[in-house]
């Protein structure tokens, strides 16, 4: 087992993603203990054995601003030295606040300035145009009018909030991306109505490869950087990684640095593009300034970024230039079985669905030859078993009764344990389970 250091802790929020749990697992055998955090229990993170406590949070989908105050009451704890980002309101939360943050931890995440021209992929795109790195064409949906074209909604913001879309932001959900039939234009106003805001239309590349260039930046300088290319996603048409693969591309690097070097980037930062067949360049899709959900494999190809963020938020320095091992493949299992799912029953206009036996032979085959998972790995091996229960939950529903309802609020203990004059029974006023 590992040495415990009570005097030196990290926090990560626990997501239903494995990134949290890859952070555990890098950063527990160390020796820095570390503190899990959620709206739900039912995290896989909350089971890891290098998990040492669990808090509960408010949903940040739900009240922003409180799970911002609750992140900020865990950082003012004793030992705590700092926060992994893992989701958009994580980074959202921390670089809006980043001074009062500054006053409690090490903070290495960009300043709300510069988050925000990730966050608003408007200014991305925009940064990109500066950088010379190629994007689709793209323009807000009620200026564009050439709906004959493959083309895709999406969000202009990657996060609900009130800088972005003012004070009804917590009435809508800003969405995710819609393939829009050729010849079948969108209501405008029906599409904006729902989200909240004027989103986004895009020219469709015709690949689905999504190619990942993965970075930590200090203040504007590359110290680690790691690339994969996601051969299937949770649906055939893309979306979060199910099975990738570990690759360096000269070009695939340049494009990446040269847009995180335009934007001074400080921090994480997950850079994806699709490569376009038509002309062969890589075409910029989105930023994600946090912790990406496929991070287990990146540690387990040789580039361990959790250990890099803890260094560089200590101010260690990190010798050398980081390596990893090209050629290798990993999976996420439910993330497998979703996408065998999408093959049996969904459509996206525009796009051929591959064949079912073709696909599960070669989802098969990457299995064997690449065994490498997300969750399930022999010497923590309860995670997985958790996601796994998780899935069942969401496919055949809810059998057991919810235990979040037993478990207050990490920002209500605080307040009670001040109103009460009485922060014995957990550190700073925060449950421990």
């Amino acid at each position: 087992m590992h040495e415990s250091r009570d005097d030196v802790a990290v926090f990560v929020p626990g997501i239903d993603a494995p990134s949290t749990v890859a952070c555990l697992r890098s950063l527990r055998p160390r020796g820095i203990r570390t503190i899990v955090g959620s709206e739900s229990t039912a995290t896989p993170s909350a089971v890891s054995r290098y998990c040492d406590e669990f808090v509960r949070l408010p949903d940040p989908t739900r009240d922003l601003a409180a799970y911002g105050d609750a992140l900020l009451s865990i950082a003012r704890r004793p030992g705590v030295e700092t926060i992994i980002p893992v989701r958009e309101e994580d980074i959202y939360s921390l670089a809006r606040n980043r001074e009062a943050f500054a006053a409690e931890v090490a903070t290495p995440w960009p300043t709300f300035e510069t988050l925000r021209q990730v966050q608003d992929r408007l200014e991305l795109f925009a940064a990109a145009d500066r950088a010379g790195v190629a994007a689709p064409d793209t323009a807000l949906v009620d200026e564009w009018d050439d709906w004959d074209r493959e083309t895709i909604v999406k969000p202009r913001y990657s996060v609900a909030a009130p800088e972005y879309l003012g004070s009804g932001f917590d009435r809508v959900e800003v969405g995710s991306t819609a393939y829009q039939t050729p010849g079948e234009p969108p209501n405008v106003a029906a599409c904006t109505e729902a989200r909240g805001h004027v989103p986004l239309v895009q020219e469709r590349i015709p690949d689905s490869r999504e190619y990942g260039f993965f970075a930590l930046y200090d203040r504007g300088e590359a110290v680690a950087t790691f690339q994969h290319c996601q051969r299937r996603g949770w649906e055939y048409c893309g979306g979060p990684s199910a099975y990738r693969e570990s690759i360096y591309l000269p070009e695939l690097e340049a494009d990446g640095r040269a847009l995180l070097d335009e934007l001074e980037w400080h921090g994480l930062a997950m850079v994806e593009f699709l490569r376009d067949p038509r002309d062969g360049r890589f075409k910029l899709m989105e930023i994600n300034p946090r912790f990406w959900s496929s991070l287990p494999f990146t540690v387990q190809a040789g580039a361990d970024f959790p250990f890099y963020y803890w260094q560089l938020a200590m101010g260690e320095p990190i010798p050398g230039r980081p390596t990893y091992e090209t050629g290798l493949g990993g999976h996420l299992l439910r993330g497998e079985l979703s996408y065998l799912h999408s093959v049996l029953t969904e459509e996206y206009p525009g796009l051929e669905r591959p064949s079912p036996w073709p696909a599960l032979v070669a989802v098969g085959l990457s299995l064997v030859r690449q065994p490498r998972f997300d969750y399930a790995v022999a010497d923590d091996p309860m995670p997985f078993a958790r996601d796994g229960w998780n899935v069942l939950r969401e496919w055949f529903g809810d059998w057991t009764a919810d235990p979040d309802e037993e478990l207050p609020h990490a920002g209500e203990v605080e307040r009670e344990a001040r109103d009460d004059g009485d922060t014995a029974d957990a550190p700073g006023g925060l449950p421990a389970e």
